[in-house]
């Protein structure tokens, strides 16, 4: 599967992600919930997309289903061209492990583990070297300003600097698509921005494409793209002058 991803990749330049009509229904009958109802969405490498709507839109249903944790009950997912409905579980397992990286709202540290070793982790799971782990693990920490603290335990960082080991986590594995649900759902407004700056930074320095969702209209201003779901469907889809990208360095 890695193979015949890459082969596309670099053929046609397919969309990253693609919907095409895609929905998803939960329950039946009088209990049916319609999701998602016939949504079509395109993303492409390089983009960060701010991912909006109020609860019950859709927008997390949206995320699991690119991140393979959810599948539609009907329409197609692309993943840069391969139809992800026809891949079996444990193929959809090897995309989720090699393209993907998760960046959640409780940052899902192992407490009395050290930074180092919680971003280690997925590169444990994808069978890599110690040396190629302890290697990339510390460009990660590095690129997150996180160097100096990489033999701290969770429990020895502030809130904010656990989120940046979730971060450094998820890129160590290099992903295609980094996806960030409610990243500074925990931080005060101060360790907020500094995060979103950090993925503007990854953004645009590093060249990873960022899937965010969000309920907070400023942390989605970072984004150069804003998608807003209501009631299963996209209501607005607009690129946007994000901010922290004129800052001198």
């Amino acid at each position: 599967m890695a193979s015949s991803m890459a082969e596309r990749a670099t053929s046609a330049e397919p969309p990253l992600v693609e919907f095409r009509n895609l929905r998803k229904i939960y329950g039946a009958g009088e209990s049916e919930v319609r999701a998602l109802a016939g949504v079509d969405l395109t993303i492409r490498d390089g983009e960060f997309v701010a991912v909006m709507g109020p609860s019950g839109s859709g927008k997390s249903t949206c995320m699991n289903i690119v991140g393979c944790l959810d599948t539609p009950s009907s329409g197609h997912y692309f993943f840069r061209g391969v139809d992800v409905g026809e891949l079996s579980r444990d193929q959809r397992a090897l995309l989720r492990r090699n393209y993907l990286g998760f960046v959640f709202q409780g940052f899902n540290l192992l407490k009395r583990t050290t930074a180092l070793e919680n971003v280690e982790l997925p590169l444990i799971y994808r069978g890599l070297p110690r040396a190629e782990r302890h290697r990339r693990a510390r460009a990660a920490l590095d690129a997150v300003g996180l160097a100096d603290r990489a033999g701290h335990t969770s429990a020895e960082l502030s809130g904010g600097q656990q989120q940046r080991v979730a971060i450094a986590r998820a890129i160590a594995s290099e992903p295609a698509v980094l996806l960030a649900d409610e990243p500074t759902g925990n931080l005060d407004t101060q360790r907020s921005a500094e995060i979103m700056e950090l993925l503007v930074d990854l953004n645009r320095d590093q060249k990873i494409t960022i899937v965010m969702v969000t309920h907070e209209a400023e942390m989605a201003a970072f984004a150069d793209r804003a998608v807003i779901f209501r009631d299963g469907l996209i209501a607005s889809d607009k690129a946007q002058s994000p901010r922290g990208r004129a800052r001198v360095y």
